[in-house]
């Protein structure tokens, strides 16, 4: 499995008791120790109003984090065009190309309106039997967004992210726009010429970001573009996000065929014991997210312990705690492999989050040690 890529993808977590200063400089370190142990790739996710995740502006963060690396790729995962335009993200890269060229990956996905399992039209589907894909991966039941799409601090996210009676552009347009942007030959629809400088002719390697076989997977099919599918965030669309990806593919003079990376949960420790320990605080962090409060600071094992668990609260996350792939390092390969072979990835794409920063990086290490023996 060596030949399968492996990527980092970091919220930047806040651990409890820590800041976000720390939370920075831990990111930062891990993408120096990233780089040493042969990762393909480092993202930063984009969140807002969250206590206990730091990385509110990808841009930012990687123009921090290429100064400290000198030779990993570095992206976002995803800058959220829900509240920007094309221009402001395509001058953001841009400047941070300009100092590094050829670094930088700018992954893509949305902000707001179809809610992740949402399903197109016109794609096949893996079959599914007994919640399990044909080769064993787990399928869990879809998971509803609603309540958290709908809810206050979603929308006053949205308050304070866009601009009093401005609306969000079609997703599309703004893909096609930053495409053309970055190309220089963005016309306006009276002719207008812009050139964004820097950013136009910029090196960085564009993806599409989706939970769903839904409009980011035909927009990233139909231009030919790569697609990161995430089985961390909607265990239950992975198969329906890379098959409608494929299905609407068309070649392009960036690839000639599907390229697809899909992202894991995952915590490795030298036993599987040790393991279940360091992930003990996953339950809280994403029932704190399931429930639109926010996700809190990442709680050590006694705090997570002492959380007064509902069957409400076991529903909003048993999905998520399922698919997390916890254990020693060749228990989490076998589970990547599956993965991977499951839904045909080029890459897979890890996010860890322990809340000792000691444990996350080791937990990277030993998965990458495992990774290239296979």
């Amino acid at each position: 499995m060596s030949d399968i890529p492996l990527g980092v993808l970091d919220l930047v977590p806040i651990s409890s008791g820590s800041t976000a200063a720390d939370a920075l400089r831990n990111s930062i370190h891990l993408a120096q120790q990233a780089e040493r142990l042969g990762y393909a790739r480092y993202w930063f996710a984009e969140h807002h109003l969250n206590p206990g995740v730091a990385g509110t502006s990808p841009a930012v963060v990687l123009a921090l984090t290429a100064s400290a690396t000198s030779t990993i790729r570095l992206g976002s995962g995803a800058v959220q065009l829900g509240h920007r335009t094309a221009l402001s993200t395509v001058e953001e890269f841009g400047l941070i190309d300009a100092l590094h060229p050829g670094r930088f990956d700018l992954g893509l996905g949305r902000s707001g309106g179809r809610s992740p399992g949402e399903k197109a039209t016109g794609q096949t589907a893996t079959p599914v039997v007994d919640g399990r894909a044909p080769n064993g991966l787990l399928i869990p039941p879809r998971f509803s967004f609603e309540r958290l799409l709908g809810s206050p601090r979603i929308a006053l996210q949205r308050r304070l992210l866009l601009l009093p009676n401005a609306e969000s552009q079609d997703y599309a347009q703004q893909i096609d726009d930053i495409l053309a942007l970055l190309a220089g030959t963005y016309r306006s629809p009276e002719g207008a010429e812009a050139h964004a400088v820097p950013g136009e002719g910029a090196e960085v390697e564009l993806w599409i970001l989706g939970s769903s076989g839904g409009q980011s997977a035909e927009v990233a099919g139909a231009r030919g573009l790569r697609f990161a599918a995430n089985y961390h965030v909607s265990p239950a669309t992975v198969l329906e996000a890379v098959d409608g990806y494929r299905s609407f593919f068309q070649p392009s003079d960036v690839l000639d065929k599907p390229y697809v990376s899909v992202s894991a949960d995952v915590v490795v420790a030298e036993d599987d014991e040790k393991a279940r320990e360091l992930a003990t605080g996953y339950g809280p962090w994403v029932r704190s997210i399931r429930t639109a409060e926010g996700a809190i600071e990442f709680p050590t094992p006694e705090e997570a312990r002492a959380h007064p668990w509902t069957d409400e609260d076991r529903a909003l996350v048993q999905d998520r705690l399922d698919t997390q792939f916890v254990g020693s390092p060749a228990r989490v390969a076998d589970h990547l492999e599956q993965l991977q072979q499951a839904t045909d990835a080029d890459e897979l794409l890890i996010t860890t989050i322990t809340h000792d920063h000691a444990d996350r990086v080791r937990s990277y290490e030993l998965l990458a040690q495992e990774w290239k023996r296979r």
